[in-house]
């Protein structure tokens, strides 16, 4: 599979069908969310059970994507434009979300969100302006009792990976020949599957505390599926228009969506698992999806849509979600209520994410843009 050239001096196309999967791993991570509250710790019983996975899709579809938009432009692209991208492209959300845990913080106070109560509003408005930053904070700024680095809004713990990548892509990655990348992937992946397999978890949940257990699990989610995605787009010559929306999507679902294996006695198979979806399933889907031609007008919106929406979605639905959760836990809701519950929460987290989108996100990338580069 990963046996074609690849061309630096490729056109420029634009990969629908990935913008189409992007958004379908951020539906399913908003879905995975709101079940995850039925489940009471154990994971065992968790329903859309492996969604938490899509982090790592994420992060190996920016390493194709970051590839093919930005290796063969380092000879008339600064250093300093490609941060400035990146900054515009990335930021302007993660203020938001910051914003919005902030305005929604006491909205969420539950006995599984220890400690809200005890949180004052100075404490929390300090917290929100490190949050504004990305910057991650320790543990004893701890504001909601999950030792997150953005307590008000989980899923940021993701972009400071990001960001990690985009450091480590500019100045050590992008320089990497083919054969000295493959072999980073191959050590990348060998630690994937020790942490996986062999770790006490038996799965790879985790990386959104600056706890060195926590930045560890982070770290090797983000080093492999990364590296891949940047091999996969060197590897591979792009050319057919065959139709590969549905059996990508399929595949990414199914992976997605699969129950935790093993039980307690055998964690390992589950991390086995999970290291077969990232190191194989993840770069099939992603090379079906970039090999593929959206056929039809609604495959076609479909793609348009869930792309636009997909990255306002990851990264402002979790204060809404915190919500649901002190709802569910504070008044004992069934999972029979629940279930109507996620799905609302996911069509109006949907629509909000298109209303950032529209109405904030896109007039700010464009005046920054227009400002700055």
């Amino acid at each position: 599979m990963l046996t074609s050239t690849y061309s630096y001096k490729d056109s420029k196309s634009h990969f629908l069908i990935l913008d189409g999967l992007r958004g379908i791993a951020a539906i399913m991570v908003v879905m995975m969310h709101g079940f995850e509250v039925f489940c009471k710790g154990n994971y065992h019983e968790m329903i859309i059970n492996h969604g938490y996975l899509a982090v790592d899709f994420f992060f190996m579809l920016s390493g194709y994507v970051m590839a093919h938009a930005y290796d063969d432009r380092w000879d008339t692209m600064t250093v300093a434009n490609f941060f400035k991208r990146r900054l515009i492209r990335l930021h302007p959300l993660i203020i938001v979300g910051s914003i919005l845990g902030a305005l929604l913080f006491y909205f969420q106070d539950a006995a599984i969100f220890p400690k809200i109560a005890t949180t004052s509003v100075s404490q929390l408005l300090l917290v929100m302006v490190i949050g504004l930053t990305l910057i991650p904070i320790p543990t004893s700024m701890d504001i909601r009792g999950w030792n997150e680095m953005h307590p008000l809004n989980g899923p940021s713990w993701s972009l400071f990976f990001e960001y990690i990548a985009n450091l480590l892509h500019v100045f050590i990655l992008r320089k990497l020949s083919k054969p000295v990348l493959s072999i980073a992937v191959v050590l990348a992946g060998m630690a994937l599957c020790n942490l996986a397999i062999f770790g006490k978890q038996g799965d790879l949940i985790g990386g959104w505390s600056i706890e060195p257990a926590q930045l560890l699990v982070g770290f090797t989610r983000l080093l492999f599926p990364y590296m891949a995605g940047m091999l996969l787009r060197r590897a591979i010559k792009v050319e057919s228009n065959r139709n590969t929306f549905f059996i990508s999507a399929l595949l990414l679902i199914l992976a997605l969506s699969i129950p935790r294996l093993g039980g307690n006695d055998k964690l390992w198979l589950n991390g086995l698992y999970e290291s077969f979806v990232i190191i194989i399933v993840f770069p099939l889907v992603i090379y079906l999806g970039a090999i593929g031609k959206v056929s039809g007008k609604f495959t076609n919106t479909a793609c348009v849509f869930m792309g636009n929406i997909s990255y306002p979605l990851y990264i402002t639905h979790f204060p809404l979600m915190c919500v649901f959760y002190a709802w569910v836990v504070n008044n004992n809701v069934p999972l029979q209520t629940g279930v109507w519950a996620i799905i609302a929460l996911t069509l109006v987290s949907s629509c909000l994410a298109y209303f950032w989108l529209k109405v904030y996100d896109e007039p700010v990338r464009k005046w920054l843009t227009k400002k700055f580069l």
